[in-house]
């Protein structure tokens, strides 16, 4: 072996060494007390997933019925950010430093910023004993190689009870297949449509997808091309009937539809009966409060919610968000032939373009910073003709990722003296 390699693998050994060396582990969080509003969900067929990093408040709001918890670049920014692993960074970064004296600024982050969300997750894992989920590194979204490589880091820290989340790119349809073909559970995050999840399931195959919907209804209000009602709640249900039918109908598709983030309680009652709710604290703690009767939380699989739109707004735009159509079911069976673990994001773009579906935009680098620049709600006047509401609001979501990890990697780079 050569001494390149054999320390490469030293360094690989002992950052997973410090990864899964928590310093002083939570004790097992009691058995929690029931909610009759989340068991009647549960009923319903719905799991509850608990969005949140920080392990006091996921140990007040826990419940009998809860089965995991997710964290991502914005949840685990803000644990970072209290100051709880202000010794354990510096001690890492020299620690890895001292068997790669040569290692690169970038690749030292990389490191300290996994060995860290390791920290978390596992903090949640001790504590609750259920699945949680973790995030990669936004810098990597559209590198296969790399994203395959940290599925693979993370999962063998703890292959039982992590999911890995990978970023719905071209890219990452790629990263998803492969590592779904070796038996890595993946979230495959940052979904907004129904056609994404449907391409997601057939080509990927991911454990899990998602539509975050509480952003879908806020970029149709906030750029006053409706009122926002119930735009969401309609995309998810939709991408909720195609994932399911696509999993009834493979046996090798596995595919299960998140909820993602829910904003409120009454998106709780109007999503009843889908596979999985994220919910964030404040909106589970609104759903505590409400105390509302069991008996009017029946599911909603069936409902075909109503969006109100703006006079003169191209309302087909955003019906292509629930819109999952022959033509679009004709390129993803296309690319689904030609086998997902084969392909590259190129290929997906290519594809894409013959088949006239417009769903991969390749945003500029100077597009990309403009899109950072507004956070997570686009102005959509200004990408009219140019990128589909979809794939806009991945790359929003990528580019807010962007900007929380960046406020994490400025912590790594200043406790360890990154220069």
């Amino acid at each position: 072996m050569a001494a390149a390699t054999l320390d490469m693998t030293r360094k690989e050994a002992l950052v997973a060494d410090l990864a899964r060396e928590v310093n002083h582990p939570p004790n097992r969080v009691p058995e929690a007390p029931s909610d009759p509003g989340l068991a009647k969900l549960k009923q319903l067929g719905t799991q509850i997933w608990l969005d949140t990093g920080n392990l006091e408040e996921a140990s007040r709001l826990w419940r009998r019925e809860m089965s995991a918890l997710t964290t991502n670049n914005t949840l685990a920014n803000q644990v970072v950010q209290t100051g709880i692993f202000d010794d354990i960074i510096p001690a890492t970064a020299k620690k890895i430093r001292d068997i790669e004296p040569g290692i690169s600024a970038e690749d030292l982050i990389m490191d300290v910023a996994f060995v860290v969300n390791c920290h978390i997750a596992l903090r949640l894992v001790k504590a609750f004993d259920v699945l949680v989920s973790v995030e990669l590194h936004p810098a990597i979204g559209h590198d296969i190689e790399k994203t395959l490589r940290y599925a693979q880091r993370y999962i063998a820290i703890n292959p039982d009870k992590f999911i890995v989340k990978i970023p719905m790119t071209p890219e990452g349809f790629c990263s998803v297949a492969k590592a779904r073909a070796e038996g890595i559970p993946i979230n495959y995050t940052l979904g907004f449509s129904a056609r994404q999840n449907y391409l997601a399931a057939l080509l990927s195959k991911p454990t899990y997808c998602n539509v975050f919907l509480g952003r879908l209804n806020a970029v149709v209000a906030d750029n006053n091309l409706g009122d926002g009602k119930f735009v969401g709640e309609k995309v998810t249900l939709a991408s909720q009937y195609h994932v399911r039918e696509l999993r009834q109908a493979h046996h090798d598709i596995p595919t299960h539809q998140i909820a993602a983030s829910l904003r409120n309680a009454d998106q709780m009652v109007a999503l009843a009966g889908g596979d999985i709710f994220t919910i964030p604290p404040k909106a589970v703690e609104e759903f505590y409060g409400q105390h509302r009767k069991v008996a009017d939380l029946e599911s909603k699989l069936g409902e075909n919610y109503k969006v109100n739109f703006n006079e003169g707004v191209d309302h087909k735009a955003i019906e292509l968000l629930w819109t999952v159509d022959d033509k679009f079911k004709k390129f993803a069976a296309d690319l689904a032939s030609r086998g997902g673990t084969n392909l590259t994001g190129d290929d997906l773009r290519m594809a894409d373009k013959d088949h006239g579906t417009h769903l991969f935009t390749g945003f500029t680098d100077a597009e990309q910073h403009e899109i950072k620049k507004h956070g997570k709600i686009p102005e959509t006047v200004r990408w009219a003709g140019r990128a589909p509401l979809d794939d806009l609001m991945t790359e929003s979501a990528l580019q807010s990722f962007i900007t929380d990890q960046a406020a994490l990697d400025d912590r790594i780079k200043k406790l360890a003296g990154i220069a």
